[in-house]
């Protein structure tokens, strides 16, 4: 079938991310996909090998669209492209592809169709870990890339070998309070800090200036990476800091302890958004005391007189790994995003197939 994916850039590139790994994965399954992109730019850097994509401008001539129409994260459809939906004699399945969510009113909403003024149906697409929703973006190799990747050799190549005793940490993050505070702590434990380009290196610049290594800390600033190495990164580390959504789902899939930093917002939502994956968790034994008040400190939204609750011991260590792990078994039991979308658009185009 042919694939019409519409993506508005807002910030932090991770949108277009997402459907940057979206539309891959498609056509690794045999689908034709076009991805329309209003800032393609970090593409250059993020998904080099990408293909079928297509700048989103204001005035333009629509082609003719596909079989599936597809926006992200509330984008909008053209109108004029819409025009061209209804003129068609089978109209394509219109999908608006949500933010990820563990609230229960995602689920509620999921796969609920929404009568368009044109008289057009378009259709609410929810990603989820549980049953009923529309699953998390999992490629069908993905499982086979990581039991087969070397994580000395990558490191080595990189020279990001940690010394002996060091815990590798990653850091992906968007402008934190709390870092002065996290990178206090690691300084108290023998830690090798990769950190990411962007918001994350810019901070940690602002608060250790030119130094890259403090008592237990070393620091390596690492360069932009594509979509394979972050995974890479993410498999090689120990624990990793991550940001928004197309990383938190990657981080999930690492079998690695995470910390996620959600999108903060000024009306508190966030905070909701984030109590309901703790609980989540919670409910599948996932969830440790120890990566609960981790979560919380990072995303301000517990106060430690302390400093950062950092693990100061092995078994603390090895529980985190554990329920990473076991996280990453149940969530890879669901059936995965794309599959489920594809039975979606199934279920309403059976001519298709």
């Amino acid at each position: 079938m042919q694939w019409d994916l519409f993506c508005r850039v807002i910030d932090n590139w991770g949108d277009v991310g997402f459907c940057s790994r979206l539309a891959s994965d498609l056509r690794s399954r045999g689908q034709r996909v076009r991805l329309w992109v209003d800032d393609p730019s970090a593409l250059g850097w993020m998904a080099p090998e990408s293909v079928g994509v297509h700048l989103w401008q204001q005035l333009m001539e629509w082609p003719e669209p596909g079989d599936v129409v597809i926006e992200a994260f509330g984008c909008e459809t053209p109108p004029a492209f819409v025009a061209r939906m209804v003129a068609l004699a089978r109209p394509p399945v219109w999908i608006n592809l949500e933010y990820l969510s563990a609230e229960a009113s995602s689920l509620r909403n999921h796969g609920l169709r929404s009568p368009h003024l044109t008289g057009l149906d378009k259709y609410f697409y929810y990603p989820g870990w549980l049953p009923g929703s529309g699953g998390l973006l999992r490629e069908s190799n993905l499982e086979l890339r990581r039991a087969q990747f070397d994580a000395q050799d990558w490191l080595a190549s990189r020279e990001l070998t940690p010394r002996r005793g060091e815990r590798l940490v990653s850091l992906f993050c968007y402008p934190n309070p709390a870092m002065p505070q996290l990178l206090q702590v690691m300084q108290q434990h023998p830690t090798s800090l990769l950190v990411t380009a962007g918001h994350a290196s810019h901070q940690v610049r602002s608060v250790l200036g030119n130094r890259t290594q403090i008592n237990g800390l070393r620091v390596n600033f690492i360069p932009e990476l594509d979509q394979i190495d972050f995974d890479h990164l993410l498999w090689a580390c120990d624990v990793n800091f991550v940001r928004g959504e197309d990383s938190f789902v990657r981080a999930q899939w690492a079998k690695r302890p995470f910390i996620w930093h959600i999108y903060p917002q000024a009306d508190r939502v966030h905070e909701a958004k984030l109590r309901a994956f703790h609980r989540l968790m919670e409910g599948f034994s996932c969830l440790s005391p120890q990566h609960l008040s981790m979560s919380l400190a990072w995303n301000g939204l517990a106060c430690d007189q302390g400093g950062f609750p950092w693990p100061n011991n092995d078994l603390i260590w090895q529980k985190l790994q554990y329920d990473a792990a076991s996280w990453c078994n149940l969530m890879q039991k669901q059936t995965d995003l794309t599959t489920g979308i594809m039975n979606f658009v199934t279920s309403h185009r059976p001519a298709f197939f």
